[in-house]
């Protein structure tokens, strides 16, 4: 078996690039959620047309569209009361409302990218607002400016940036059907960061619905709150409608190469250097490693409605020859794996860690994801305790080289073997081990911010508090 590593470097600066259970819970008035929801939302576009009950023929078609990991979908035996596919902005204002006052939680679910699949589960009562209709983008080029609603996709504003400018973009992921409320909450990079930083860094405005049902803007919310949905997640504080973004400059034309090195060309020692020179590029270079197993073919799968468990770590020192060595070793053996690791510096370098909310910036060499995946032709569900437990060993074995005290963690790539709080409890305590990983001296910041805006905690989160 031998060990590919795969090189992306980007010059300049721009590439675009059957269970049906229905929760329930003597202390929820289902038919009391129902009938609030249209008293309280726009009346000349009918949220009935919004609304998807399991009778509906619509329901679990709509229902697996967007849960994107089957080791979520098929291990779970919930599912929502209903789905809101909500049609206009009222429609999720009515949601929120509704759910509270009638005891049933909200899911927020916009590209269905959550890779513990919060987005779309719960241990308790619960609905859906699926965002994915609210999709429109505006964009202004004489201000250099774009409103881009939480349903549309990170391909879908490449496009329409693209319509009106060859020599504008934004910095975000790679992933084309990544869906903008989600990504960029909790931060949301690509290989514009070393150049502009995240896409929450040229977030300048946003509207937020609250748990009292209100839309809120940057001035009304408040810049605590703002600062909080920059990276702290969203979902806890309240659902995001739309982001105001500012464009960046690119150049209208740009240079990508791959550079592939199996093990006995020199892998190791290129991947050490890497580590020592990437991070003190140019900033208009961008250099991604992404070192995969080469196992038939096995190794260009995606996440993308597969089967998956994912982990990350920061680095802040060089991993010595011997702990490369042992993170190929330990991919030969799980074969089904793709591993990111993608480089600092640049901008990123030069944002403090309590300008937004997301606290991972100065320091760190690099960024790295571990994806395991696999197939039904691999054992589909009935796989999916060992490879959760492969995924768990390579994290451990990476333990010596990865940051410490917290080992920190991609809230993005969220992971709830690092801890979380049950659907309908919250424990502060409990929330800090934890939290303090994704979001280091930002989370009792983020803490506060949460019960000013929340006090009753209607937006419980299994991440945060």
């Amino acid at each position: 078996m031998k060990a590919l590593i795969s090189i992306l470097s980007i010059f300049s600066i721009f590439a675009l690039f059957s269970i049906s259970l229905v929760t329930s819970n003597d202390s929820v008035d289902f038919d009391s959620f129902l009938r609030c929801l249209p008293t309280h939302s726009n009346s000349s576009i009918p949220i009935a047309d919004a609304i998807l009950t399991p009778d509906n023929s619509s329901f679990e078609s709509i229902y697996q569209l967007r849960a994107n990991n089957l080791r979520i979908f098929l291990s779970t035996n919930s599912r929502p009361a209903a789905i809101i596919t909500a049609l206009h902005p009222s429609h999720a204002q009515a949601t929120v409302i509704c759910a509270k006052r009638h005891g049933l939680q909200v899911r927020i679910r916009s590209g269905g990218h959550d890779f513990e699949g919060l987005s779309y589960t719960s241990d308790v009562p619960f609905v859906i607002l699926d965002m994915f209709n609210l999709h429109s983008i505006d964009v202004d080029v004489a201000s250099e400016t774009a409103w881009v609603q939480a349903g549309a996709t990170t391909g879908e504003l490449y496009y329409r940036i693209a319509e009106k400018s060859n020599v504008h973009g934004f910095p975000s992921g790679v992933c084309t059907t990544l869906g903008i409320g989600g990504h960029f909450s909790g931060g949301g990079y690509g290989p514009l960061m070393r150049k502009y930083g995240l896409s929450i860094d040229n977030v300048i405005d946003a509207q937020l619905i609250d748990a009292n049902g209100r839309i809120l803007n940057r001035e009304s919310m408040g810049e605590d709150v703002f600062w909080a949905i920059r990276g702290g997640g969203t979902t806890s504080f309240g659902i995001i409608l739309s982001w105001r973004v500012k464009l960046v400059r690119v150049p209208p034309r740009v240079t990508v190469f791959t550079v592939s090195r199996t093990l006995e060309q020199g892998a190791t020692d290129l991947v050490y250097r890497w580590q020592q020179v990437a991070p003190n590029l140019p900033k208009d270079l961008f250099i991604r490693i992404q070192p995969q197993p080469i196992n038939n073919g096995h190794s260009n799968r995606t996440v993308n409605r597969s089967f998956s468990k994912s982990k990350s770590d920061y680095y802040k020192t060089l991993i010595p020859k011997q702990g490369l060595e042992t993170l190929w070793e330990a991919l030969m053996d799980i074969e089904d794996i793709f591993v990111q690791m993608n480089p600092y510096g640049g901008r990123m370098e030069e944002i403090s860690e309590s300008e937004t909310a997301f606290a991972h910036r100065g320091g760190n060499l690099f960024m790295a994801l571990y994806g395991v995946t696999w197939s039904e032709s691999d054992g589909g569900i009935n796989a999916a305790a060992r490879y959760v437990e492969l995924s768990r060993s390579l994290y451990h074995a990476m333990a010596p080289y990865a940051s410490s005290n917290p080992r920190e963690a991609f809230l993005n790539y969220r992971d709830l073997d690092i801890g979380s709080n049950e659907s309908d409890e919250t424990d502060f305590e409990d929330a800090r081990e934890y939290g303090e990983k994704y979001f280091r001296n930002n989370f009792v910041p983020l803490a506060g911010v949460k019960s000013n805006i929340d006090p009753e905690n209607f937006f419980k989160n299994r991440w945060l508090v």
